[in-house]
């Protein structure tokens, strides 16, 4: 057996801003109190807003497109141009499909629950979900991995299954639920259990739970305080998410006109991810707990404004387009589809009609059946009607179930390996968890031809490490402490693929030893290693001396 890295690991442990003073750009809404009884919404109201919610999921996506991850722990300063332009929504349509997955993954639900309603089971929705022919990433892929090999949900979307059990993927992919559960929050939370643990645990539960809430809450209230503030009654209290999103309320109250402030208060206290293992120890986060907590400083500090509140919580970085994309849909939700100012909705008019890659789909299709759906659940739940008017109860919500994902794991190193096997090969640690972050790949000459014709077919960057149509498997069973712990298919095939070749958490405290055996090994396959990532169950304190000033 080949050892990885070292013999031994031991550790002891804009200029385009978009404000109101350009005519036509921002449209304010006088924050008034929400409904303290009975909400009267007519039924073309109640259309009209669901269109804004999915346009304005639309518009924030394609926004943040071209600041995507480009600023990780970093603000973009207001003279950092983000463009905006006719026709430019269409450009992203053609340019990067991928893109709009924030959308397509939420009309794929929408398309089950047409073919079979809104009762449909959790397991009929993992089935069909997983089987979706797009590309996926972070927590929806681990999750389609395991159900196609078995592990159904909740377990597909649980932390010990599942790495990226913290990311964003169930908050993004949310707005679907709000959008068909108007003043409804609790119902929402039912849809939230059932879908969101699929592919999310904990954290990123929460993220689904909490954006699902904000739209809900939309339909009802154009205050955001108002929406905040209740939507976070969803989240129970004594989970790291409930007290993100507590702190950014209280900071907004601190720094009520200064977002930059309250956002350098959230990078100093929450800006760490213990999950995803593309983040750990480094500026890449995806945990869904920032991502959200972005969303709200948008929500907060843009007062009402579609224009402001968009820009602002793309301006907070990350994952600088799928925030926007939660921020613009509940604005669209508040305002309504004829409210969104024009400047946004004319280059979106090109694609309405259009379905989405790898669907049968388009937001034409999505604001009928949203439209269609909110009324089915609206009955569901028992609301009254009074002609064309709906009369929608004040609405209540409780605290979902409590979740709180990497316990007692507390990463301790991540070290660099950058090795790459064509055989088994072990390692050992010091620790209580571990995760092998790299992958299979394909020993032979890039054909970049090839990839490029993939990259257009999956609307998404492919780079050479997994070949989408490539048919082989590498079989692998990971020992620990010289017994069999799991049995691991690496696909090459890009949607088959484990995103991880093992990890395993929670073990006793100590010396580890893991040994991975490659069953089926080819010459014209390697399995990359990048880094190795271990936890221990002691909380790591800094062992440099302090310092004091003279």
């Amino acid at each position: 057996m080949k050892s990885l890295g070292r013999n031994r690991i031991k550790t002891g442990l804009a200029a385009l801003f978009l404000l109101t003073c350009f005519t036509g750009w921002g449209q304010s809404v006088k924050p008034v109190k929400a409904p303290a009884r009975n909400y009267r919404i007519t039924k073309e109201q109640l259309q009209d807003k669901i269109k804004g919610g999915w346009a304005g999921q639309t518009i924030g996506v394609v926004y943040g497109a071209p600041v995507e991850f480009k600023y990780q722990g970093s603000i973009i300063n207001d003279y950092q141009n983000i463009p905006w332009s006719d026709h430019y929504v269409k450009y992203w349509w053609d340019k990067k499909p991928g893109l709009f997955d924030d959308v397509y993954t939420d009309l794929t639900f929408v398309d089950i629950i047409e073919k079979y309603g809104l009762d449909v089971s959790r397991d009929t929705v993992a089935m069909k979900w997983a089987h979706a022919g797009y590309h996926l990433a972070h927590a929806n892929q681990a999750s389609r991995y395991n159900i196609l090999n078995g592990i159904m949900p909740p377990a597909s979307g649980n932390w010990k299954n599942n790495p990226h059990a913290d990311d964003i993927d169930f908050e993004i992919e949310s707005d679907f639920i709000g959008l068909m559960s108007p003043g409804i929050p609790d119902r929402a939370a039912e849809f939230a259990d059932r879908f969101g643990h699929i592919m999310n645990s904990g954290d990123g539960w929460y993220g689904g739970v909490y954006v699902s809430a904000l739209y809900s809450y939309a339909f009802i209230s154009d205050n955001p305080e108002y929406i905040v503030e209740h939507a976070l009654h969803s989240i129970p209290a004594g989970t790291q998410f409930h007290e993100c999103i507590a702190d950014v309320i209280r900071w907004h109250k601190q720094y009520p006109n200064d977002w930059k402030k309250t956002w350098f208060e959230l990078q100093k206290k929450w800006d760490h991810d213990v999950g995803c293992p593309k983040g750990v120890f480094l500026s890449f986060n995806i945990d869904a707990k920032i991502n959200s907590a972005y969303v709200t400083i948008g929500l907060l500090y843009g007062k009402g404004d579609f224009s402001r509140s968009m820009d602002i919580t793309t301006r907070c970085g990350q994952d600088a387009d799928s925030d926007p994309s939660s921020t613009g849909g509940i604005l669209g939700v508040m305002l309504g589809y004829s409210r969104i100012p024009s400047f946004w909705l004319k280059p979106l008019k090109e694609i309405e009609p259009l379905n989405f890659e790898g669907t049968t789909m388009s937001l034409e299709k999505a604001y009928s059946l949203s439209y269609k759906y909110s009324l089915e659940n609206l009955k569901k739940s028992g609301i009254k009607t009074d002609g064309d008017v709906l009369i929608i109860p004040a609405a209540k919500v409780s605290p979902v179930a409590f979740e709180q994902n990497f316990e007692k794991c507390y990463p301790v190193l991540r070290e660099k390996i950058d090795s790459s096997y064509n055989a088994g090969f072990s390692f050992d640690f010091t620790g209580n968890g571990f995760v092998l972050y790299g992958n299979l790949i394909k020993h032979s000459k890039i054909d970049h031809g090839y990839l490029d014709r993939i990259a257009k077919k999956l609307g998404t960057e492919v780079f050479g490490l997994a070949e989408p149509d490539d048919p082989y498997v590498a079989n692998l069973e990971i020992y620990i402490n010289g017994k069999i712990d799991q049995k691991v298919k690496l696909f090459m095939k890009n949607t088959s693929r484990r995103l991880e070749p093992a990890w395993r958490y929670q073990l006793p405290e100590g010396k580890q030893n893991i040994e991975v055996r490659w069953l089926n090994p080819d010459p014209d396959y390697e399995i990359r290693i990048n880094d190795l990532i271990i936890y221990s169950g002691i909380k790591p304190v800094s062992n440099l001396p302090k310092m004091e000033m003279k």
